[in-house]
């Protein structure tokens, strides 16, 4: 049975727990066995928001082994896996530890704060022998899912265009703000961004060069509304936008519009739309499971059946990370096109 360790209670890792709840209905062959956050006060219920609602019910975590310090819990217990959802900042410094222990460990996205952590975190993977997957979740969610079977298959042709949106709320729900601060999060570039980034990536394959204009609305984050334009050989048009500032009443959304030479994708609302040029638009037939549990799913297979990681490679999530550094260096001289390394 493959024991596995979830570090950090916040609303991703509770999203996370149920999540494992649900694979152990499903399958006896992996358990959650112990978790761990420095706020002792969430094993008993208290929690802060999020802008996708977390699995209503209430948290029983008694059945787990209970840690406030993570060294504590990679010593004392015998795990095969451990699940990150901690703070941006803590993503390298506890994924090394745990790899360096012998530990397979998922981690929640953005891979890190900088390329040069990112690296740090493959060379202890390489060196354990161990796995080490980033939980970009865009890439195992049903409706992107399809627009990434539709690009390859070619069965509308070629891209001509391609648009993403992101946006909601101001993420102040975190303990001392710390998604909204650069400092600890990345700021909008990295906490929410990189979400569509990394899709551009995965359906495209790395730009040649990147031109970004943002602007910071939050205190001390860095870039809450941004726009990209990405440049590759074929002259495909291709933007992402996020808007983390949004007030009122409008809630989250996430969106895309691709066009093709025979048809086009309209994602939004949360529907999926396939319109073929020649015929009747349809909604089509999509798994029900969200994209954490099927990333979730998608790690402990390959763990357990010792399979490569090749959804979501490591060397891939690290790209993703450079593509937003490029960005950055754009959005900070101006909207300059700046080349990808």
């Amino acid at each position: 049975m493959l024991k596995i360790g979830l570090i950090g209670l916040g609303y991703m890792g509770r999203m996370h727990f149920s999540c494992y709840k649900k694979l152990e209905e499903a399958s006896a062959d992996a358990r959650l066995t112990a978790i761990c956050d420095g706020d002792a006060l969430k094993f008993q219920g208290i929690f802060a928001g999020g802008n996708i609602q977390v699995p209503s019910g209430q948290f029983d975590f008694s059945p787990y082994r209970q840690y406030t310090d993570i060294d504590r819990m990679l010593e004392e217990e015998e795990l095969d896996m451990v699940d990150i959802a901690l703070p941006t900042y803590l993503h390298a410094e506890v994924a090394v530890k745990a790899l360096n222990k012998g530990i397979h460990v998922l981690c929640e996205k953005p891979m890190a704060l900088t390329s040069a952590q990112g690296e740090a975190m493959i060379r202890a993977a390489e060196q354990s022998g161990k796995k080490l997957m980033i939980a970009q979740c865009l890439r195992f969610w049903p409706e992107y899912e399809y627009l990434k079977e539709t690009v390859e298959s070619g069965r509308y042709g070629k891209v001509l265009g391609a648009y993403f949106f992101r946006g909601g709320h101001p993420p102040k729900w975190t303990f001392n703000d710390w998604m909204i601060k650069e400092s600890t999060s990345g700021g909008g570039l990295l906490d929410l961004h990189i979400h569509d980034v990394d899709l551009v990536h995965w359906l495209f394959g790395k730009p040649q060069s990147v031109s970004t204009i943002a602007r910071s609305v939050l205190p001390e984050s860095a870039y809450d509304i941004l726009s990209t334009n990405y440049l590759f050989d074929d002259n495909k048009v291709v933007n992402t936008q996020i808007d983390r500032s949004l007030g009122g009443e409008f809630g989250f959304e996430m969106a895309y519009r691709v066009n093709f030479e025979g048809g086009n994708l309209l994602f939004e609302n949360r529907v999926l739309k396939d319109n073929p040029n020649d015929g009747k638009g349809f909604v089509p037939q999509l798994p029900a499971e969200n994209g954490y549990y099927r990333e979730i799913r998608y790690f402990i297979d390959a763990v357990q059946h010792d399979k490569p990681i090749e959804r979501s490679a490591p060397h891939d999530s690290l790209m993703t990370l450079k593509i937003v550094e490029a960005e950055k260096r754009s959005a900070d001289s101006g909207g300059i096109r700046v080349t990808v390394a």
